[in-house]
């Protein structure tokens, strides 16, 4: 009885079979190649410096030079301390307080330039819109504070028309002004990508069907928009949650935010890592809750 030899198997100088060399297959390592720039700059830049912060915190009243011994929860438990806490109230509030500011103002202009704004007009709108970011964000601070002093742009004009002086720069107000006008164009960025692509089919639907604008907004075009509306929110809050710069030149030392206070303890005369560390800690625990929720309920656009 013949076996038949298949053909791939045949040497077609002498007609002799072949066995075919084993080749090891490594495709398994190709992700692992890809992942490999951004992986080991993660790591370096970002998983060890954090690790690292994590081992400061754990070390009570430690100072450039010391031993590090991580020995126990102290500084975390002085986070507690009523002044600590009034400070960390205090940078929530500017946070939430810029993400509804930058939500009302933002969303309406998105609206405008995604849906009526000629499509020729568009891309030109959006740049003008964010040709502020091109500029340093201490000098936009630095303008503002110009607008704002007692003999700044603004009492001129209100002094102009017969109005009253406004006492807003150091003080609570300024910063939400700085921090709202510094946010917005990254507000506007994400509603536009999201709003670009909204289904006028619904709204037409809805309108057919008896619903007033007020009704088609709330009940048609938000639910569409959501995710980029959880999007923008989420990025514009964590964002000012870490903002430095407006809050320390606007709001002065009455507006002390969570980033004055760790920059004084690793830069200022007291010098305090461990607690530094801790309220580092604390800050980016917030941040990654914040991440974590977008990452999860980020994509909830109702089911067509």
């Amino acid at each position: 009885m013949s076996t038949q030899i298949p053909s791939s198997q045949i040497n077609p100088t002498g007609g002799i079979p072949t066995v075919p060399k084993w080749r090891p297959k490594l495709t398994w390592l190709e992700p692992f190649a890809l992942l490999a720039p951004a992986g080991i700059w993660l790591l370096l830049l970002l998983v060890l410096p954090t690790l690292l912060i994590l081992e400061l915190s754990l070390v009570p009243g430690i100072r450039p030079g010391d031993l590090v011994i991580p020995s126990g929860f102290d500084n975390y438990i002085r986070l507690f301390d009523p002044l600590y806490l009034r400070v960390i109230r205090r940078s929530l509030s500017f946070a939430v307080g810029t993400t509804v500011i930058c939500l009302v103002l933002g969303f309406p202009v998105a609206y405008w330039i995604a849906q009526i704004a000629p499509k020729r007009w568009r891309n030109l709108l959006l740049i003008a819109f964010v040709l502020p970011l091109w500029t340093s964000s201490l000098l936009r601070t630095y303008a503002w504070i110009t607008i704002l002093r007692p003999t700044g742009l603004l009492n001129t004009v209100l002094n102009s028309v017969g109005l009253p002086p406004l006492d807003l720069l150091n003080r609570s107000p300024a910063v939400l002004i700085g921090m709202s006008y510094s946010l917005l164009p990254y507000m506007v960025l994400i509603l536009y990508a999201s709003l670009e692509k909204l289904d006028k089919r619904f709204l037409e639907a809805a309108a057919d069907l008896g619903a007033n604008p007020v009704q088609a907004f709330w009940q048609v075009t938000v639910p569409q928009t959501l995710t980029g509306i959880a999007a923008a929110s989420f990025l514009v809050f964590i964002t000012a949650l870490g903002d430095f710069i407006n809050p320390e030149l606007l709001g002065g030392a009455s507006s002390s935010t969570a980033a004055r206070l760790v920059y004084n303890q690793f830069l200022g005369a007291t010098q305090n890592w461990g607690f530094g560390s801790a309220l580092s800690m604390v800050l980016i625990l917030a941040v990654s809750i914040a991440i974590t929720l977008l990452i999860k309920f980020g994509d909830i656009t109702p089911k067509r």
